[in-house]
């Protein structure tokens, strides 16, 4: 099977349902939640999960043991600038919560022309993080709970958002050994260094998470996380997830 004429079909039909929904809604109503009259223009949105996308998800990011119902998730259709300079339409999964503050991120990021290589969802890695972000992926919700515990963590809630993962890597000092995940951006750990696509406290996309109430993993003291923007703890009490 051609995955990639796969994919690019179950956008488009993702995109029909999405523009149906629109129209029905226009017809009743001509107006969205905000009051605008509402545009086809518009590829910057969120929706429930549909049928087809979910059946990919199952059994990859949304496990059997997934704590979080389907309903809470909300499917998200962006545009980005690649790192070619053109103009790519990204997918993404996360919670029901932050759904509208990604889009507002990802609006401003794209109308910056800020280059954010791939927004795949994470299942077309077969939910593996370190494949999604040995390949740059940015994504959100993947099921899973944290190491050795039975809370679930960020990503796992869905209130979680990884950004160009290759060139921002995790990096944690454990028994005298420098852990970098994913482990083929070593050459990216020295943030001293100038390179492209690097985020630090000063960036557009660092001050965009930041505004919308997300922490940023590179300024944690325990580890450096510098592709990871979280929901803060905070914030998940205050909406009572």
């Amino acid at each position: 099977m051609d995955y990639g004429n796969f994919v690019e079909n179950r956008r488009k039909v993702v995109a029909v349902v999405y523009m149906a929904f629109c129209a029905t809604f226009v017809f009743c109503n001509g107006f969205n939640t905000r009051g605008e009259r509402m545009g086809f223009k518009d590829s910057f949105y969120s929706m429930e999960i549909p049928d087809d996308i979910f059946k990919s998800m199952e059994g990859k990011s949304y496990k059997a043991d997934c704590t979080v119902e389907r309903e809470d998730l909300r499917y998200l259709h962006i545009l980005h600038i690649g790192f070619d300079g053109k103009v790519h339409e990204g997918e993404m999964i996360c919670n029901k919560i932050i759904a509208e503050d990604l889009l507002e991120i990802f609006r401003v990021l794209y109308s910056n022309k800020y280059q954010i290589e791939k927004m795949r969802l994470i299942d077309e890695y077969d939910a593996d993080d370190e494949s999604s972000m040995r390949d740059n992926n940015s994504s959100s919700f993947n099921f899973r709970f944290i190491s050795f515990t039975t809370k679930v963590s960020k990503h796992g809630l869905g209130v979680a958002v990884d950004i160009n993962p290759l060139y921002n890597p995790y990096i944690k000092e454990v028994n005298g050994r420098t852990n970098v995940e994913p482990a083929t951006a070593t050459e990216y750990v020295d943030r001293n260094r100038d390179f492209p696509h690097k985020l630090t406290g000063n960036d557009l996309c660092c001050r965009l998470f930041a505004e919308h109430g997300f922490e940023w993993g590179g300024d944690w003291t325990s580890c450096k996380d510098y592709q990871h923007f979280e929901l803060s703890d905070e914030k998940i009490r205050e909406l009572g997830l």
